[in-house]
């Protein structure tokens, strides 16, 4: 199953976090969203679909993530848990690590902001630029 979710880059785009990635519905940002790498994002952890959910809630799901812009992909591991909350109502957060909140789409992610290529960061601090946020699930 695949779901994708656009997105509009932001002049306050960092992506230097360690441990996690951030999309948001939200149009505005601060320098202290660090994990941030996309805003205006079609989709939440509550807008996706149920299906969808259930695969996520899968321990044993294998979820492929791929962020785009223009020519430029960065592609993340991570894994579903069936504590996920799936609920927050503007964003979509992955994690290296296992805490789960509304928030939390996937845990034990193989990367984080901190990992995205300074090329595709510099895209994205571009209010114009436009991203595809890909969430593929394998079980």
């Amino acid at each position: 199953m695949e779901f994708q979710i656009e997105f509009s880059g932001h002049e306050n785009i960092r992506s230097n976090h360690q441990k996690t990635i951030e999309i948001t519905k939200e149009s505005h940002l601060t320098p202290q969203g660090d994990c941030i790498v996309g805003v205006n994002a079609t989709s939440s952890c509550a807008d996706l679909p149920e299906e969808l959910k259930q695969k996520l809630k899968n321990p044993n799901s294998k979820i492929i993530f791929s962020i785009g812009v223009d020519d430029e992909e960065f592609v993340v591991i991570g894994r579903g848990h069936p504590d996920l909350i799936l609920t927050h109502q503007d964003d979509i957060v992955i994690r290296k690590s296992d805490f789960i909140c509304p928030r939390t789409l996937a845990i034990k992610c193989d990367k984080a902001s901190d990992l995205v290529p300074r090329k595709m960061i510099s895209l994205l601090q571009n209010p114009l630029a436009k991203g595809i946020f890909t969430i593929k699930v394998e079980e």
